[in-house]
């Protein structure tokens, strides 16, 4: 039977559980028909709604096992990023409501304690699971508590430094902590993994657990230098076996005991490994190796298309195809390859992110000057560094989001030195279905500041095409900051040209003038036409920087009209807004009435972005309604009205 045929009356298993309690009594047998229902359910689910497909597939089995060996939220259970959590939802009282995942107000695609109390920490980035879980082992020690805490760690996220960190400090502590990694980039083969799984369950037993203990003590209190010798012949001889069937010796120097690798889709050694460890009172970390995509053929074949997904065709695996424009990440991805065609000097470089910043092309046609660094941001950026100071023209594709854990060496290794480092910062501004810790809008507010830093933002495609050639050309940092969006739909030009250092005058009018910025340009330029109607007349100007502002054309424009409007499309606290209001008190302006639009003080849901920038305000019928209260009302409220310099 077809997946997308299964109904819940085929599923009688998942429609019994209603909470991890319920898995306890269920057999093997039964654990691996429930793993199949789940399955059919997240495909079903993500093939409608899209989201991280590939990786909550693998850990299916792994999901159960966990859940049948302890009991949150009793136990405190982890997971980093959150890819991983959609078999968790389901089978922690979401199940009915997995079907309105990443919607407005339905589930959320990531760990959410306000979702529910099994989630005990919102996540959405890569790298803290291990740190969280320390702090939480040792807030139960000084609580005298004995429950177990569990870190679900996976996706590349060993690719990221602070999981080192935590890995650092937590051996060290000595602590009861259990760390689960889902290692989904290795294969293993049967032999591998049957003398894995049978060392495990030799290494992990409770008798050989407390025979071990007791050999150590025995072998430690023989008289003088042989008990410490026969003692350190021991070790090393355990230490060469699971060096020779394991990569553990890693984890082991940090202080953790190492189990594993494991088959993460073997269910009974899955619980018995867990049930064994779970008596452990020292850091353990358990390895497990699954397939990304489990059970989705398309998903096993192509994990990389299925990682983070849009609504596709189950049987084919082809997601719908709509006659859009391209979308500003495509058409910098083609832009890279254009220029690196040309220019031997540009290399590229993003975290973990090939795909996702459409460099894909760029990575096949110029392996050599293309580096994804890992989960890594921060090594990204100062990498980059050491490029631009040994010639070379190092692109660094980043989401707006996560440019946030580079924000140090931004600072200290890129902008203080001047070396001339391209920040192409994709995803800027309200992503979506993704949620609030993939919202871009914090970007604006944390680089406009910094000296030496050019920040721009293209109000088309062709805007972005030439400012790839402006920031290229420049010899200093830049940001390129666009959304995740269509582009307007414009033709493009076949040879980029650099810009001016200019904001430019799209329509003049003699009410009110709006300065947008990027994506907000063209809602601008909509909500002045629906204004003109009425016959009112407001101008609209793209400031195209961010920094530097274009004084010579905004300041005599202000000095005329008045009556300012700004839209940006990013946080209003310190954001594009508040730096027109700085260049006006600076200039000495007086009773100028100035209003900002923007994204609120406040974390944005999830929802399709069309929805999001609904709900705050940011489309032309919210900019029009705006303008004309500006214009008509002769007592603007106090909240609107700002007399800069008065």
């Amino acid at each position: 039977m077809a997946i997308d045929e299964l109904t819940k009356d085929t599923q009688p298993l998942l429609g019994s559980i209603n909470s991890p309690e319920d898995l306890k009594t269920l057999s093997n047998e039964a654990l691996r028909q429930l793993a199949a229902e789940v399955r059919d359910l997240i495909v079903r689910t993500v093939s409608q709604r899209g989201g991280h497909l590939a990786s909550s597939l693998g850990v299916v089995e792994l999901t159960l096992a966990i859940l049948k060996v302890f009991s949150p939220p009793q136990d405190r259970i982890v997971f980093d990023v959150g890819h991983q959590a959609y078999a968790y939802k389901i089978l922690t009282g979401r199940r009915d409501a997995f079907v309105t995942l990443r919607s407005r107000k339905g589930v959320s695609g990531f760990p959410k304690r306000a979702e529910s109390e099994y989630d005990l920490f919102d996540v959405g980035h890569a790298g803290n699971a291990i740190s969280v879980a320390a702090g939480m082992a040792q807030a139960r020690c000084f609580d005298g508590q004995n429950h177990k805490v569990i870190a679900v760690v996976g996706d590349g996220s060993l690719t990221c430094g602070v999981s080192y960190e935590g890995l650092n400090q937590a051996g060290a502590a000595e602590k009861d902590l259990i760390i689960i990694l889902n290692d989904n980039e290795m294969s293993i083969s049967p032999n591998v993994g049957a003398i894995a799984a049978y060392l495990n369950r030799i290494m992990t037993g409770q008798l050989v657990t407390r025979f071990r203990e007791e050999v150590k003590n025995v072998l430690k209190n023989f008289p003088g230098i042989m008990g410490r010798s026969m003692y350190t012949m021991a070790r090393q001889f355990e230490d060469a076996l699971k060096g020779f069937v394991t990569p553990g010796r890693l984890f082991e120097d940090l202080g953790f005991n190492y189990v594993g690798p494991i088959d993460g889709h073997q269910i009974k050694h899955l619980v018995d490994t867990l049930q064994n460890v779970k008596r452990f009172k020292e850091p353990v970390l358990v390895h497990t190796i699954t397939c990304k995509g489990k059970g989705y053929c398309q998903a096993e074949q192509d994990p990389s298309r299925f990682h983070g997904v849009g609504p596709f065709d189950i049987t084919t695996g082809k997601t719908e195809v709509r006659d859009l424009p391209p979308t500003y990440t495509s058409v910098f991805g083609r832009t890279m390859v254009r220029m690196g065609t040309r220019d031997q000097k540009i290399v590229a470089v993003t975290a973990a992110m090939e795909y996702g910043t459409g460099l894909a092309e760029f990575a096949r046609l110029f392996p050599k000057r293309f580096f994804d660094v890992g989960i890594a941001e921060q090594h990204g950026v100062v990498f980059a560094a050491g490029l631009a100071r040994e010639g070379y023209k190092p692109v660094v594709a980043i989401y707006s989001t996560f440019m946030q854990r580079g924000y140090d060496h931004l600072v200290h290794d890129v902008c203080m030195q001047e070396y001339p480092v391209v920040f192409a910062m994709d995803r800027a501004g309200i992503v979506g279905e993704d949620g609030p810790t993939h919202h871009g809008v914090f970007d604006i507010a944390f680089c406009r500041h910094i000296p030496n830093l050019v920040m721009m933002a293209p109000s088309d495609e062709n805007e972005l095409l030439d400012m790839m050639a402006t920031a290229l050309s420049m010899g200093r940092p830049c940001v390129i900051r666009y959304p995740r969006a269509h582009g307007l739909g414009v033709t493009l030009r076949k040879d980029p040209q650099a810009l001016p250092l200019k904001a430019r005058a799209l329509v003049t009018g003699n009410d009110l003038v709006i300065i947008a910025i990027g994506s907000m340009v063209a809602p601008a330029i909509e909500a002045s036409r629906i204004l003109h109607q009425e016959g009112l007349s407001v101008g609209v100007i793209d400031a195209r920087f961010i920094k530097p502002l274009d004084k010579e054309l905004i300041l005599p424009t202000v000095s005329r009209i008045r009556s300012v409007l700004t839209v940006e499309e990013g946080i209003l606290a310190g954001g594009f807004g508040s730096s027109l209001l700085e260049l006006f008190a600076d200039s000495g302006l007086e009773n100028v009435k100035v209003v900002r639009m923007g994204v609120p003080d406040r974390f944005i849901e999830h929802g399709t972005r069309e929805e999001l920038l609904e709900e705050i305000g940011l489309t032309p019928t919210h900019i029009a309604e705006q303008c004309r209260i500006m214009i008509k009302s002769p007592a603007t409220p106090k909240h609107l009205r700002i007399n800069v310099g008065s």
